[in-house]
């Protein structure tokens, strides 16, 4: 299951995050790594974008970026 398909107020863990150089790059570095807990918040109305608290701060993910982060 990816982070797109996360039902919205559950708390999900990340087992792996996918893609590849700055895209996995600029994932990595909004705090989204393995084993790090995110709860989402939102989905907006049309599904993009997702919003989510992770380590304590809220973020927004388009859904792109949302399929490339797998949770455990």
């Amino acid at each position: 299951m990816n982070l797109k398909e996360a039902k919205v107020g559950t708390t999900c863990t990340v087992a792996k995050v996918n893609g590849e150089g700055a895209v996995k790059r600029r994932i990595m570095d909004m705090g989204i790594t393995r084993g790090v807990e995110i709860y989402v918040r939102k989905v907006a109305p049309l599904g993009d974008p997702i919003e989510v608290t992770v380590r304590g701060y809220e973020l927004s993910l388009r859904k792109a970026d949302a399929e490339k982060i797998e949770l455990a």
